[in-house]
């Protein structure tokens, strides 16, 4: 068969896997489902009100006809940024792929349908709920690094300039539980060896290809666990940068927070110089 053909034929059975196994293994999340999220980061990790752990990757990909230099990231070669929020089982729990390489994971974030649902509160988060034993009620949380923005919904770290004892507490607890993320992408990239080199492939299809490997990752994680033999080497291998870290040269810069977000992060310096153990 010509390359063509087998183009089509990945791009049609991506398709059907998609369509058939994603309302299993990756469902648009539930009430419910956020609040198992959050006690499993709890009692995994030591996060409370944690409902995933938020970064974004770059997929390489060839170059689109007509595209400029949209594509074409800091890395120096074309990409396409897949966006995740893992759970604290290293699961895909939203993924989003399309954006282009040239954005950082802050403009990513910006552009997303993530960020609209969640500024909109349409997304089945549960409600406020006080910090284990405190009556301080604080959001439900996504978690990243510095990339993002300071939302009620987002916490990110301090800046390492303005460190105090409790801040670097609060960074470490944060860097611990958003680990997740950063394993999960490492053991998509272990077990697809396709995303360590070009895609060789239209934007378009390269689009729902990545897509069905992160569904294909959840449907692994669900069968085998922690028995998944790259799960186990990249939990081991932890000095093997699997995905680079890519991210540290183009950080978005940020801008003035929203005062009740920064009243949440403070809730939770509070929280873990108080009552954390």
């Amino acid at each position: 068969m010509g390359a063509c053909t087998i183009s089509k034929i990945v791009h049609e059975v991506c398709l059907v896997i998609w369509e058939e196994f994603v309302h299993d293994f990756m469902p648009v999340p539930t009430k419910q489902l956020w609040e198992k999220v959050a006690k499993d980061y709890y009692n995994r990790w030591g996060f409370p009100n944690c409902i995933g752990s938020l970064d974004g990757k770059h997929c390489q990909i060839k170059c689109p006809k007509n595209s400029g230099s949209s594509y074409f990231n800091y890395l120096k070669y074309f990409s396409l940024v897949l966006q995740g929020v893992a759970d604290a089982y290293k699961k895909f729990l939203t993924v989003e792929v399309g954006a282009r390489g040239k954005q950082s994971d802050g403009g990513t974030f910006a552009s997303s349908a993530l960020l609209h649902l969640m500024d909109s509160n349409s997304l089945n988060v549960p409600p406020e709920k006080n910090l284990p034993g405190t009556n301080i009620k604080v959001p439900h949380v996504l978690i990243g690094d510095e990339a993002y923005p300071l939302k009620p919904y987002l916490m990110r770290p301090f800046p390492s300039r303005t460190l105090t004892p409790a801040k670097e507490r609060f960074n470490d607890n944060l860097s611990r539980a958003r680990k997740c993320i950063e394993c999960t992408f490492g053991i998509l990239r272990a077990k697809w060896r396709l995303l360590g080199k070009e895609i060789e492939v239209s934007s378009k299809k390269a689009v729902i290809i990545i897509k069905c490997m992160c569904l294909l990752h959840n449907i692994v994680r669900e069968k085998d666990g922690d028995t998944d033999l790259d799960y186990c080497n990249v939990m081991l291998d932890t000095h093997n940068n699997y995905w680079e870290n890519e991210n540290l040269n183009q950080r978005a810069r940020g801008t003035n927070a929203l005062q009740r977000a920064k009243e949440v992060r403070d809730a939770f310096v509070d929280y873990f110089l108080n009552n954390a153990s």
